[in-house]
């Protein structure tokens, strides 16, 4: 049998900027980033590299949504293994995903936090699990959340081999948990680095020159999405939200439940269901929101989101579909009428906001007074409602107004709101 050899220069491969994150072999390996700053990809290079080179190991990798991974780590692992030229010996698994070194047997299994005992259960075939990957950490609010996880890589490891996490994300919010954990510690154990796009030597000048225009016109964003510096959140515009999970049910399918203390039920009869849609396509994400009102209570459950770039008409048609919300009443942003029509003629039941003078400001205070459940796996939902905050002045006074930013879902969520904020009738 002849076998085909392939000879690589890994420094042409991989590029530069991660010279100690590629050798470095303690427990925690963190890095925080800008956008266009290669930390996925150099960690998808890497793993690709090493499952080869240790024959003994397995990789988890982790988000805090399962459906979010195969647009991102999978399609990651997918594109090193295809720049390693390394096709022939990996088989790839959509349905459950799940990548196979073929020589060895060694695996990558993919999983979310949503389904938190599919974590902490995995028995690997050949060798050990000794390496995790927790990517966009940021969504994983809570830290306990992340030490049920560390437990999952635990026992003891052929000799030559290590055990280690590596962390990646956007420091959006500098009183995130990580900050404090792993980036205010001196600890031998734990490599915790920043890295940005300079560092990205594959990046055309159209890329480039994005940036120079995000340092310019909004030097706050350029400092965290350009520089990758963390994010000072100061002065939120909603701080009457917790992240909680709870599943939606009716009176009567209630009643036919024989255990009714192991999940937090919310009884759907009673309560109103809201849908926004705020529109996108290249720089911005389509974002959609879906969630239930309990007017008596004054309280919003946020259930359900959809959070993408360059999505045409039809496309978010279909992905509202296909989530399941054809039938939904949904406001749209009014300042898109032929998108608004057209969705309508594809059979949504969707109008425009209303909108308005003061209409933004109406009905963020409409909102303060409500008392918001976020269900975990709305991730984006929750990093908006983190980061979205008041405007300030060049002197670093506080504007009667949010940023322009971080809004998306905050504005679909008020388009959802509206016939309540301004009492109107939804008219189809």
């Amino acid at each position: 049998m002849k076998i085909r050899t392939i000879k690589l220069s890994l420094p042409e491969v991989v590029g530069r900027g991660y010279a100690t994150f590629w050798n470095f072999k303690g427990r925690y390996r963190v890095c925080k980033g800008s956008r266009a700053s290669k930390k996925s990809k150099t960690t998808a290079l890497w793993y690709i590299t090493n499952m080869m080179k240790y024959p003994d190991a397995n990789l988890l990798v982790i988000r805090k949504t399962y459906r979010t991974l195969k647009d991102s780590c999978f399609t990651e692992l997918k594109w090193a293994i295809k720049r390693l030229q390394v096709e022939a010996w990996w088989e790839i698994k959509e349905s459950p995903l799940e990548m196979t070194y073929i020589p060895t047997g060694q695996k990558i299994y993919f999983r979310g936090l949503d389904d938190p005992l599919k974590v902490t259960s995995i028995t690997v075939e050949n060798g050990v699990l000794c390496w995790a990957w927790l990517e966009e950490a940021y969504e994983v609010m809570n830290e306990s959340d992340f030490d049920t996880l560390d437990e999952s890589i635990r026992g003891e490891v052929p000799e030559g081999l290590f055990k280690q996490w590596t962390i990646t994300f956007n420091p959006w919010n500098e009183r995130h948990w990580l900050k404090k954990r792993f980036f205010d510690v001196d600890d031998d154990n734990v490599l915790a680095m920043t890295t940005n796009y300079m560092c990205n030597e594959w990046l055309d000048e159209s890329d480039k020159k994005l940036f120079e225009t995000m340092k310019k016109n909004n030097p706050r964003r350029y400092s965290v999405a350009g520089l990758g510096n963390w994010g000072i959140v100061d002065g939120l515009v909603y701080e009457n939200w917790r992240e909680e999970a709870f599943t939606p049910i009716s009176q009567k399918e209630y009643n036919k439940l024989d255990d009714k203390n192991d999940k937090k039920y919310v009884i759907l009869d009673s309560l109103k269901t809201t849908s926004g849609l705020d529109f996108g396509y290249t720089n911005d994400p389509t974002a959609f929101f879906m969630g239930f009102l309990d007017l008596e209570n004054k309280k919003l459950y946020v259930w359900d989101e959809m959070y993408k770039k360059g999505l045409s008409n039809k496309a978010i048609h279909n992905e509202i579909v296909m989530m399941g919300y054809s039938k939904e009443r949904i406001t749209g942003d009014c300042a898109e009428p032929k998108s608004i029509d057209e969705l309508k003629a594809l059979g949504l039941r969707i109008r425009g906001a209303k909108k308005g003078k003061d209409s933004v400001m109406n009905g963020v205070q409409w909102i303060q007074d409500l008392e918001i459940i976020i269900h975990p796996r709305c991730i984006n939902f929750l990093t908006e409602i983190s980061n979205y905050t008041w405007e300030t002045d060049k002197f670093g006074k506080k504007l009667n107004k949010p940023i322009d930013e971080f809004n998306h879902l905050m504005d679909a969520m008020r388009y959802a709101l509206e016939e309540y904020i301004i009492g109107n009738k939804w008219l189809i």
